[in-house]
């Protein structure tokens, strides 16, 4: 039924087509279309539990990710999201942001929100804009890794990493919503999350026309 709904409703617009349905991973990889430009991740496939290991298979592929979940666990969201996952959000979310999450990711841009008031998620104020690693550094180390993990995890060096944590701290200090631990950042995770905001939405990135979308269910 989900799958139904989901290709009646792409049908009704212009600008998203969704292409292919697979169960799992494997499966969806040995789909043979031209091009993907957005992989609809459900977190929890039951023939691949592990959704930092899909979310990183689908991206060496070449795909961006969505991932789109049924519960709000902060901890699910921060290993998605520290796979490199583009986008997270949760299914009490309507249509209309899905599609639009769909748009900004597509169009090289990451949106995550996880909770019912993401109506106006893109773009909420008060928040940090955060570039695409700073989000990444921020997601990981907020769900517990070390510095040395994240930075292991990411490709880049622990000093690196330091970098990109800093800046985020600074960031939210000029935000007025100060961090100084990692329970600080947790916690500012947390609220971000609860309000339906994105982690961050890279600014001056256009909606492209003719994304397409490959669910994983």
């Amino acid at each position: 039924m989900l799958i139904d709904g989901l290709r009646a409703w792409a049908r009704t617009l212009r600008d998203i087509r969704l292409a292919a349905v697979a169960t799992r991973v494997d499966e969806l990889l040995r789909v043979r279309y031209a091009h993907h430009d957005v992989v609809l991740l459900n977190p929890t496939l039951r023939a691949d539990p592990d959704p930092g290991l899909n979310v990183r298979r689908l991206i060496a592929a070449g795909h961006r990710v969505l991932a789109i979940d049924g519960s709000s666990d902060m901890s699910m969201a921060a290993r998605t999201l520290a796979a490199g996952a583009h986008g997270y959000l949760t299914r009490d979310h309507d249509l209309a942001t899905v599609a639009a999450a769909l748009r900004v990711i597509a169009s090289g841009g990451t949106a995550w929100s996880v909770g019912p008031a993401a109506g106006e998620a893109f773009g909420a104020p008060g928040r940090p804009p955060l570039s695409e690693r700073e989000h990444r550094v921020l997601m990981a180390y907020a769900s517990g890794l070390t510095l040395d993990s994240v930075a292991r995890q990411l490709g880049i060096s622990p000093e690196t990493a330091r970098t990109y944590l800093k800046r985020v701290k600074a960031k939210y200090r000029q935000a007025g919503l100060p961090v100084y631990t990692k329970l600080d950042l947790a916690e500012r995770v947390r609220a971000d999350c609860i309000a339906g905001t994105p982690g961050e939405t890279i600014s001056g990135v256009s909606v492209l026309p003719g994304p397409v979308a490959a669910p994983a269910w």
